[in-house]
This record gives C-alpha cells, structure tokens and sequence, in this order.
C-alpha cells in the first residue's frame, strides 16, 4: 500500500491508500492542480500492520542480578 503526501507552504495533506505507486501518480497531476507551484510531494510505501505475535509481551530471560533495584542500585 501506498500513500501520496503533498505539502504546500504550511498545509500537509496525506492521500490514499493506493495499491501501486502507479496508481498515485495517476492522481498526482490532477491533485498538484489545485496546489501552488512550489508544492512538493511524495509517495510513501506503507509498512504492513504488526502481527498479533509480535505485540504480545515476551517473557524476560532470568537474570542473574535478581538482588538488584529497579534502577540497578544493589538492595539493601
């Protein structure tokens, strides 16, 4: 998945999603129309979504300084 992002002066506007780079740049010149001519914009590849396994809390590995502090300062 794409996105089309076009900033013009101080206004950012985010257009999409598009299958295909080529399908944004189909867009481009009919959106650009309606911006100033110092306009700048581009077209972003979208990360896929994280998968259930990788947002689910990995137990820690035991460690050795279980007699530490949070903070790494030796219990009293």
């Amino acid at each position: 998945m794409y996105l089309l992002t076009i900033r013009d002066g101080l206004q950012t506007r985010h257009i999409g999603p598009y299958a295909t780079p080529a399908a944004a740049a189909d867009q481009l010149d009919q959106l650009l129309a309606s911006c100033g001519e110092h306009a700048h914009w581009q077209i972003h590849e979208l990360e896929p979504p994280l998968t259930a396994a990788c947002t689910v809390d990995r137990p820690r590995p035991a460690s050795t300084d279980r007699a530490r502090g949070s903070r790494g300062v030796a219990a009293a």
